[in-house]
C-alpha cells in the first residue's frame, strides 16, 4: 500500500452495483470511501473486504437526498482524508440511487420529487460540494441507465432523472475541463440486483425476456459494471470525456 495510491469516493457504495465497483476499484490499485444510507453492518463489510484486497477503506453516512447533509459529509471526508495525510481524491462515483417502477398514469409526485431529489438534485449538488476535495485532472462518473435509450413500461420518472444526468453531465465535461476533470456517464442494462424489487434477477421471465433481446445473451451481472465503473475512472481512460457508455452486453440494439 502507498500513500499516493488513487482515492475514489463512491456513494451507494455498500451494496450492489457500487458495492461491486467499489471492490473493482480496489483491485485495481485504489483506496476508497464508501457511502451508506442504512445499514452500517453491510457498509463495514464492505470496507473489511477493500482492506482484504490490500487497499484502504472508510463508510460515512450519506442521504444522497437531503442537500443539507453535504457540508458534514465533506467535513467528514476531509477528516477521512486527513487520517490518509491526503488532501484530495481522485475520483468520484455518482451512484446511489433507487428505482421507483410504476405506471406514468400512476406515478405520484411523491416517487417523482423522490427520484429527483436523490437521481438529479442529489447528483448536482454532491458534485459542486466535492469539487474542492477533487484534485485537477480527476474523473467523475455519473451512473445513468440503459433506460434512458430504450423504454419499458413503469419507468418514466426514473429514466427522466437519467436523461438529465446524462445533459449534466456534458456540462460538467464543458465546465470542469479547465482543470482537466473528466466527467462521463455509465449506463447499465438489465442487471440481476436487488433493483426494482429484484425483478431481472427473480423474474424467471423478465430474465428470460432480457436474455432474448441482448446481442450476448443474457442479463447483467455486478461484475458487468463495476468493471466498466473502475476503468471509467482510470486515468488510462483519460481521454474519453463528456461520453455516455452503455454498459448492457448489446440491450435492444
Amino acid at each position: 500500500m502507498t500513500d499516493n495510491a488513487p482515492i475514489v469516493l463512491v456513494t451507494g457504495g455498500s451494496r450492489g452495483l457500487g458495492r461491486n465497483a467499489a471492490l473493482a476499484l480496489a483491485r485495481d490499485g485504489s483506496d476508497v470511501i464508501v457511502t451508506f444510507l442504512d445499514n452500517r453492518t453491510q457498509a463495514d463489510a464492505t470496507v473489511k473486504e477493500i482492506e482484504a484486497a490490500g487497499r484502504r477503506a472508510a463508510a460515512l453516512r450519506l442521504d444522497t437526498g437531503d442537500i443539507d447533509a453535504f457540508p458534514a459529509f465533506v467535513a467528514e471526508t476531509r477528516t477521512v482524508l486527513g487520517g490518509w495525510q491526503r488532501e484530495r481524491i481522485d475520483g468520484l462515483l455518482n451512484n446511489a440511487g433507487m428505482g421507483v417502477h410504476a405506471a406514468f398514469a400512476e406515478t405520484t409526485p411523491e416517487q417523482f420529487d423522490w427520484l429527483y431529489r436523490v437521481h438529479l438534485k442529489g447528483v448536482y449538488f454532491l458534485t459542486q460540494a466535492l469539487l474542492p476535495l477533487i484534485r485537477d485532472g480527476g474523473r467523475i462518473v455519473n451512473v445513468s441507465s440503459g433506460l434512458a435509450r430504450f423504454s419499458m413500461e413503469g419507468y418514466s420518472a426514473y429514466a427522466a432523472m437519467k436523461g438529465a444526468v446524462e445533459v449534466l453531465t456534458r456540462y460538467l465535461a464543458k465546465e470542469l475541463g479547465a482543470r482537466g476533470i473528466g466527467v462521463n456517464v455509465l449506463a447499465p442494462g438489465a442487471i440481476e440486483t436487488d433493483f426494482g424489487g429484484g425483478r431481472v434477477r427473480d423474474d424467471a421471465a423478465i430474465n428470460a425476456w432480457v436474455a432474448a433481446n441482448t446481442a450476448l445473451g443474457r442479463a447483467g451481472v455486478p461484475d458487468d459494471i463495476g468493471a466498466a465503473a473502475a476503468a471509467l475512472l482510470s486515468p488510462r481512460m483519460g481521454w474519453v470525456n463528456g461520453q455516455r457508455v452503455e454498459a448492457s452486453g448489446g440491450m435492444l440494439l
